[in-house]
């Protein structure tokens, strides 16, 4: 039975951020240490800066991608009087404890005047956990470097009050772009009320949209594989759906998958779903612009009807969802698709692109669609790399 969603009511709307530039972490050197911990090595004649240790919890925090939403990732390092790591932790799911209670549990008595390294600024409100300023005043730390602010209103700049009014002292800044880029998607949803909105497609080299991915892409270390896990939904068109084709997922060890949503504007008043695509995702819902039946029936599809179809209508389901993050995967020979992202872009609301350009063994199949006929796509902070003979692109538009 199909559900009708109404226009959504009006979100919380905050100054908008620009996107952040990607940024590459620095290689760590760690050693053994017992319990299985690594730790960072740290000789008399060298001399860590604040920059390192705050690397180390971006690596951390990277530890849970695509397990935390709609909470940030976050990574905490406790630090002594002589630059040794003594606790480290990571927050690894939304109602578990934040990175700092794992950390100054890891480092335990040596944390009193130790230095505690957070990426994300310590909360001081109750929720489904106690506040960690609260944690870390009662370790007894001495000092406290944050990556950045939380942009969350509830949090904003009161975590940082609380401990410098603690007689903690606190510096912010440190490796702020990089804290930044680990959590473009929750910065975006706070600031916008929308979820973070990124577009995925493949290009032949006379640029027409290839149905094919890569070599190498959907395997596990493939870069689609682990785009995957990235993202709190995948969105597809339905030309994708073939008797051959399964939905998207992805291979990474203890990876979450992302919903699968299905888009089915324009459609005759039923739907039919290949067993294949049935087969390959636990939950799939069918987003209709009026009332439309899946065949076969199946309790893990549910038909949602938007009363207005548009790409901020999706945004808006999503994110009543509590969903942070949202990829579109443009595959199939699907101009309503097409059409549906042109729009959203000119309405500034997909922040990221993602193009790769395969390589194939054998000749690629083509759509005879071009991704925004003779519209042009201008994009910033361009970073390309090779994965599995792949050259990929990714951008953010401007």
């Amino acid at each position: 039975m199909s559900q009708i969603l109404g226009s959504p009511p009006p979100l919380l709307k905050l100054t908008p951020t620009r996107p952040f530039p990607p940024e590459i972490a620095h290689p760590f050197p760690t050693r053994s240490r017992s319990r299985g911990r690594r730790r960072s090595v740290r000789t008399a004649c060298e001399r860590m800066d604040d920059g390192h240790y705050m690397r180390r919890c971006v690596e951390l925090a990277r530890t849970a991608v695509g397990r935390t939403a709609p909470n940030p990732m976050v990574g905490c390092v406790i630090v002594d009087g002589g630059g040794r790591i003594v606790g480290e932790g990571f927050h690894p799911k939304a109602g578990q404890p934040h990175a700092e209670v794992f950390a100054l549990k890891d480092a335990g008595s040596s944390a009193e005047n130790a230095t505690a390294y957070v990426s994300l600024e310590p909360c001081n409100h109750y929720g489904r956990t106690p506040p960690c300023t609260e944690a870390l005043i009662g370790a007894k730390v001495k000092r406290v470097v944050v990556g950045m602010v939380d942009p969350n209103p509830i949090v904003a700049s009161k975590g940082v009050e609380r401990l410098r009014g603690s007689g903690i002292d606190v510096t912010v800044g440190i490796e702020e772009k990089l804290c930044q880029k680990l959590n473009e998607a929750y910065i975006h949803r706070m600031v916008t009320g929308k979820p973070f909105a990124a577009l995925r497609y493949s290009l032949s080299p006379n640029g027409r949209i290839v149905n094919q991915l890569g070599k190498g892409a959907e395997e596990s270390g493939g870069y689609y594989s682990k785009l995957l896990q990235e993202y709190d939904a995948v969105v597809v068109p339905r030309s994708m759906l073939t008797a051959t084709s399964s939905l998207p997922s992805s291979q990474e060890t203890g990876a979450k998958q992302p919903l699968h949503i299905i888009i089915a504007s324009g459609v005759s008043s039923s739907l039919h779903l290949p067993v294949s695509i049935m087969e390959s995702a636990d939950q799939i819902i069918v987003l209709a612009d009026k009332s439309t039946i899946v065949e076969p029936e199946s309790k893990g599809i549910e038909v949602i009807v938007l009363e207005k179809f548009s790409l901020s209508s999706i945004l808006d389901f999503c994110g009543r969802l509590g969903f942070c993050s949202i990829l579109f995967d443009l595959r199939g020979d699907d101009e309503c698709f097409i059409e549906l992202i042109r729009d959203g872009i000119q309405e500034h609301l997909v922040q990221k692109v993602v193009v790769e350009i395969p390589s194939f063994t054998e000749r690629s199949e083509e759509t005879s669609i071009l991704p925004f006929g003779d519209k042009s796509l201008q994009l910033k902070d361009l970073q390309s790399r090779n994965s599995n003979e792949n050259v990929i692109v990714e951008g953010y538009i401007s």
